[in-house]
């Protein structure tokens, strides 16, 4: 079933145009749909929390078209993103929970997450940088996946809201954190424009040599959180080539063309046309979790990555990137263990990521573009989720 969402009212709209402009800042305020409707309700009060020493809280950007953006300076999450569909009715395009509560416990640490200090697998939690050998918390399996056992999704960032439509996160990465070298400064800017843009900017520094992927892990079900499997949403990838994988997900170290194969979306398809073709690679992935190498189709003066539509909503989502890759996952390890902040779970493949991003393993694979960052240097790199209808 499709859920539309009115706006929501007084206190998210208050929480997020107020002086509340860090996370040491907090309101008391709820921040809830009309009584009227029966659709969706943030309590902005489970958003406040104490971890770590550090204050978390609810952060709402809006746009003239009536799209809302929830975020949580906990793990720098995308908690809700307000959609309207063809009919004009706001649809929640984002899965999520309703609370701090709900990001600590999942069983799934990523939803919504903005990921580092390298997003994607490294293999064996190992790499090497200038002859020196370090070693990285591993957390799936025997490989380190989204910066270890605790990467950017559990930390408090420090949140600074100016305007209705723009929220800044930083966080300082310390030397060693997780086994990675250098002090890295992290920011991360979500903007909302009036062209119904969630534009994400990010921006890194560091003091010793280090390996850098940020990305954002939201997933995505275009019909609305609870609507039910992701299957018929139509999707096009701007890619000839991908990244094969072996069993545990780390890349082989070449690219193969996705033409004849399952992995070939040049052409409008739906996800679950092809899910269950005999493919060794598809095998791997249990479905697809696969890096595609991004051919260059240019819109809005960057790398045009995807098109995805919603087949009830006909919402349509495009993915603009100045990333090498972006990494399509199918939902393929949702276990219905999880309750949403609808009230629905998180059934198998209910929900969807088109990750920006450079390749996995990239510190590993000297074939692939670098991931390296100097001290002196800037790493900066922008992505893009545009909707239309």
């Amino acid at each position: 079933m499709k859920r539309s969402l009115t706006p929501i009212l007084a206190a998210a709209i208050m929480l997020s145009i107020s002086s509340c402009s860090d996370s040491s800042k907090s309101s008391t305020d709820t921040a809830q749909t009309d009584s009227t409707n029966t659709g969706l309700q943030l309590d902005s009060t489970k958003f406040q929390k104490e971890i770590d020493g550090k204050r978390t809280n609810l952060y709402i950007l809006k746009n003239k078209n009536n799209m809302q953006a929830a975020f949580t300076n906990y793990g720098g999450r995308l908690v809700s993103l307000l959609v309207p569909d063809s009919a004009g009715k706001l649809v929640d395009v984002v899965v999520g929970f309703d609370s701090v509560d709900g990001y600590a416990q999942s069983t799934e640490p990523y939803f919504g997450a903005t990921i580092g200090r390298y997003g994607n697998r490294i293999a064996k939690g190992k790499f090497t940088l200038d002859g020196k050998p370090y070693t990285l918390a591993t957390n799936n399996g025997q490989n380190s996946l989204h910066g270890g056992k605790k990467g950017y999704q559990y930390v408090v960032w420090d949140a600074k809201q100016t305007n209705d439509h723009t929220l800044e996160l930083s966080y300082l990465s310390k030397d060693m954190e997780e086994g990675y070298p250098g002090n890295l400064n992290v920011k991360v800017t979500y903007s909302l424009t009036d062209d119904n843009e969630l534009k994400m900017d990010y921006e890194a520094t560091t003091d010793k040599r280090t390996v850098v992927n940020l990305t954002n892990h939201a997933f995505f079900n275009l019909n609305g959180e609870g609507s039910g499997s992701i299957l018929n949403h139509v999707l096009q990838i701007y890619a000839d080539q991908f990244t094969p994988v072996d069993t545990t997900l780390i890349p082989l170290g070449t690219n193969i063309p996705v033409q004849n194969t399952p992995f070939d979306f040049n052409t409008p398809t739906t996800i679950g046309k092809r899910i269950d073709a005999v493919n060794e690679q598809i095998t791997a992935g249990k479905g697809y979790d696969h890096n595609y190498v991004l051919k260059g189709t240019k819109g809005l003066g960057m790398t045009h990555a995807a098109t995805v539509k919603g087949d009830k909503s006909n919402i349509v989502m495009d993915v603009y990137t100045q990333e090498p890759g972006l990494q399509f996952y199918s939902g393929n390890f949702m276990q219905s263990k999880n309750k949403f902040k609808g009230g629905t779970t998180d059934d198998f493949r209910s929900a969807f990521c088109l990750e920006t991003q450079h390749y996995p393993d990239s510190p590993n694979q000297p074939s692939f573009p670098s991931t390296i960052l100097d001290p002196g240097k800037v790493y900066k790199t922008s992505s893009i989720y545009k909707f239309s209808k």
